[in-house]
């Protein structure tokens, strides 16, 4: 739970402590439960504390967190990615996959590759798809391809 910590005695005898704790990105939930920091490493769950963080799923490896830690951390920098992502899954081939707050509908993100554009199309869609009502009428949303956002219909 410590990231870093100081400890010191100063002129006058006094000791002191400088202590900064880690900050959650996401929450590991396979077969052991866990948290990844806001630098990529391992940290463990408190019994005092729950972080209000993306849930991660899927085929997860605690020696293993490079990919999603990629993306927990865009998401953990994006207000608007921030608001809405409520799980992250990673797939068995390292693809990724997320669910967002209030709606029934997987959003299949695929690699990082070109990860930024990937996020501004999601984003374009679902204003456009929230505008229209119609979020609710979509099982999935496919970002994979690169000039395109592909939804199929429930």
């Amino acid at each position: 739970m410590i990231k870093k910590a100081e400890v010191f005695i100063s002129v006058n005898g006094e000791l002191s402590a400088e202590i900064e704790q880690k900050r959650p990105i996401a929450r590991v939930s396979t077969n052991v439960s866990y948290y990844i920091d806001d630098e990529g490493s391992y940290m463990p769950l408190s019994s005092n504390y729950a972080a209000r963080v993306p849930l991660v799923t899927g085929n997860v490896k605690k020696n293993n967190l490079e990919t999603v830690f990629q993306f927990a951390k865009v998401v953990d920098e994006d207000e608007f990615l921030k608001k809405h992502v409520v799980e992250i899954r990673q797939n068995d081939d390292n693809t990724l996959d997320f669910k967002i707050r209030k709606s029934d509908f997987t959003v299949h993100l695929g690699t990082l590759k070109m990860l930024s554009k990937k996020v501004n199309n999601f984003k374009a869609f679902y204003q456009k798809a929230f505008k229209d009502k119609i979020l609710d009428n979509y099982k999935l949303v496919n970002l994979k391809f690169d000039k395109q956002v592909i939804c199929t219909k429930k």
